[in-house]
């Protein structure tokens, strides 16, 4: 199952699909998406359920990744705007 999960967050973070969906809180993304590695680590999800949680999980990753370049730029600016003003 960890091979599983392992190929699952190696296809979801390379997917280049134009997905797009509502912003979802970085720590509630996270949540989601801890919630979804152990339904399927713990084998908890039908075989019918599993595609819809892997595009759900690339979804909430895709989030995250936004979440957290956004966040770094931001910071970096004002990291840049604090060290013009010395």
């Amino acid at each position: 199952m960890v091979m599983i999960v392992s190929l699952f967050y190696t296809f979801v973070t390379n997917s280049k699909s134009p997905i797009r969906m509502k912003k979802v809180p970085y720590t509630e993304a996270l949540l989601e998406l801890e919630e979804i590695v152990t339904q399927i680590e713990n084998e908890e999800i039908s075989v019918d359920e599993l595609s819809d949680k892997v595009k759900r999980a690339a979804l909430l990753i895709k989030s995250c990744k936004e979440t957290l370049r956004t966040t770094e730029e931001e910071v970096a600016q004002i990291l840049k705007e604090l060290n013009e003003e010395k």
